[in-house]
């Protein structure tokens, strides 16, 4: 088993748009054991690969407390968006905890691929999973939940993280 460490913004490998997975083999069945690890260590509720610089199209999900609804996402295709819905987005890629409203579907429908290549589909008429599954999608774009933000939201929260990393180096540089 391995936990990866996860790429943080603003780093420009969380840009890079992933390509779809062809192989559906042993590798890929451990890579997905290992994202599910990574995911629960840095207690999220999805990964994608690229935020571990694995630019394939393979997403993981479970938002239970107990591990009990594992959902494996390759080469995802939503199909269907309805509604709306918004809720305080995080991200394991976006440093400093920051969290933000975005505007999404409140109902999706996605074509996917388990981890054995069978097809199957999602109906996410659950917002959170909806949401969730937007969330880990975009990243397969290179796309991160601030892009979403208004300039100045935006604005502000690279400012503060600009501050912050100043802080740290200065932190790192006086031990």
């Amino acid at each position: 088993m391995t936990i990866y460490k996860v790429v943080e913004y603003p780093n420009p490998r969380l840009r890079i748009p992933s390509k779809p997975v062809t192989e559906f083999d042993e590798k890929l069945r451990q890579l997905v054991e290992d994202m599910f690890e990574t995911m629960y260590t840095a207690s999220g509720i999805g990964l994608a690969a690229p935020q571990i610089d694995i630019h394939k199209q393979i997403i993981v999900v479970d938002l239970t407390e107990d591990k009990s609804d594992q959902k494996v996402v390759i080469n995802p295709k939503i199909t269907l968006k309805e509604g709306s819905a918004s809720i305080d987005e995080g991200c394991l890629s976006v440093p400093l905890d920051y969290r933000a409203k975005v505007e999404r579907a409140a109902h999706v429908i996605v074509e996917c691929f388990n981890e054995k290549g069978e097809p199957y589909t999602i109906d996410a008429t659950d917002e959170l999973l909806a949401i969730c599954l937007q969330h880990e999608i975009d990243h397969l774009q290179g796309k991160l939940f601030i892009d979403h933000l208004s300039t100045l939201k935006r604005s502000l929260y690279d400012k503060k993280l600009s501050k912050y990393e100043r802080y740290k180096r200065r932190a790192e540089s006086a031990s």
